[in-house]
């Protein structure tokens, strides 16, 4: 097997607020070397670093606004979000807990801080990802998985290095509770201090590494520290990853979709003429309707 090795470690690039409840970093797409095609089938990955929110009695969030073609996956790390969709779908994702919605043919959708939660505030740290869809599966029906933290599998490493939280796809013999249109890795790496793990993933998978929290060593030699990500390279199929101090690391990899990307908003398609009929889909009333 042959080493996989880190093509770039981006900073986090000025945070900006998406509604008045996610101020966000945004990874992907940042650039021609983490554009949409280069991290396919991660398309879009918001960073909400840690940020402390007032209390308030109005719960901040994001309002009605529509989706097409892809999936949005939401990690909570700190803090809760009660999302509703146009479908009657809708729910809380408390801390440890993901919401994985397939967008698909459409959906309305919003999405604020949790009433109680808000009412309290505090350190809010969150993820958002968009999972791209293969155009086969574009217009699908729309779903949702809602994965609670205690139904998510985990691998023990050895030497109390910590654990390795699965969400999608496998490590080692232990598989993901998540169902995915495509070959999709999606792991929570939660080290202890010196604590080691290697992974292993198909040299064509594109990967990526956010750290969460910590600070981390790849392969012995790449430092990547507290709010980074790490790019790899499409040379190898292992890698390393050792913790500094105790960390959470994300772990994204998966089998890029070779497709036309036609993107506008919140739309992905793989045409233009497919993202002006999502567009008139949306103005005719077609996605559904949800209360403001």
């Amino acid at each position: 097997m042959k080493t996989k090795t880190v093509e770039l470690v981006a900073s986090p690039r000025a945070p900006h607020f998406v509604g008045d409840g996610f101020r966000v970093h945004n990874f992907i797409p940042s650039g021609f070397r983490l554009d949409m095609q280069r991290m396919t089938p991660f398309i879009l990955l918001d960073y909400n670093a840690t940020y402390n929110f007032p209390p308030s009695s109005k719960p901040k969030g994001v309002g009605v606004h529509p989706h097409r073609g892809f999936e949005t996956v939401t990690i909570a790390y700190k803090g809760k979000v009660a999302h509703h969709d146009s479908s009657g779908g809708g729910g809380v994702i408390g801390e440890g807990d993901i919401q994985w919605m397939t967008a698909a043919s459409g959906v309305l959708h919003k999405e604020y801080h949790e009433e109680e939660w808000s009412k309290k505030g505090g350190d809010f740290q969150m993820v958002q990802l968009w999972v791209n869809l293969p155009k086969k599966d574009k217009m699908s029906t729309p779903k949702y998985q809602a994965i609670k933290n205690e139904d998510i599998k985990r691998f023990t490493l050895e030497n109390n290095g910590g654990n390795i939280e699965v969400i999608a796809g496998a490590y080692k013999d232990v598989k993901g509770v998540a169902s995915t249109f495509t070959p999709i890795h999606m792991l929570n790496a939660k080290l202890n201090k010196n604590g080691k793990a290697e992974f292993q993933f198909p040299a064509n998978y594109n990967t990526a590494l956010l750290v969460v929290e910590g600070n981390i060593v790849i392969n012995t030699t790449e430092k990547v520290p507290t709010d980074h990500l790490a790019l790899m390279a499409n040379d190898g199929e292992t890698f390393e990853i050792e913790a500094l101090d105790d960390a959470i690391v994300l772990v994204l990899s998966g089998e890029p979709i070779n497709e036309p990307i036609e993107a506008h908003g919140p739309f992905v398609m793989n045409t233009k003429e497919e993202l002006k009929e999502a567009f008139n889909d949306y103005n005719n009333g077609k996605f559904g309707f949800l209360e403001a």
